[in-house]
């Protein structure tokens, strides 16, 4: 898999709404589950969500749920992060990557990490 490229972060208000895009290059990208992750300053990378290979199925962290969508166009190479009642707890640089492993939320079983797409949520 190639390289990865988050887009779409911001300043937003809380209770707003923002989708963030991470486009893939690379011809094997519908081969592999992709994921969200997040990195408040002075914490740990954490996860968010992943989509598998497909886009038939997916899963959230506990924070996220009910209030994040993820989704997948293979046919652009690209995967969505629709993030709706935002809240300032969500402030993060946003990272998505590549596994394998559908169904991880572990860090170390993803790769090929993009840049990132700083996300700042006020109060």
């Amino acid at each position: 898999q190639g390289q990865l490229v988050e887009s779409g972060g911001g300043l937003v208000q809380a209770g707003d709404s923002l989708r963030l895009s991470c486009a893939a290059s690379g011809r094997t990208f519908s081969s592999y589950a992709a994921g969200w992750f997040r990195q408040a300053p002075g914490k740990e990378r954490e996860f968010v969500s992943a989509i598998s290979a497909s886009g038939t199925s997916t899963y959230y962290a506990d924070s996220v749920k009910g209030r994040f969508t993820i989704s997948r166009d293979n046919a652009k190479n690209t995967v969505y992060l629709q993030m709706s009642s935002l809240k300032p707890e969500d402030t993060a640089v946003y990272y998505c990557a590549v596994t394998l492993l559908y169904g991880s939320a572990r860090r170390a079983d993803f790769r090929s990490w993009g840049q990132g797409t700083q996300v700042t949520v006020s109060s």
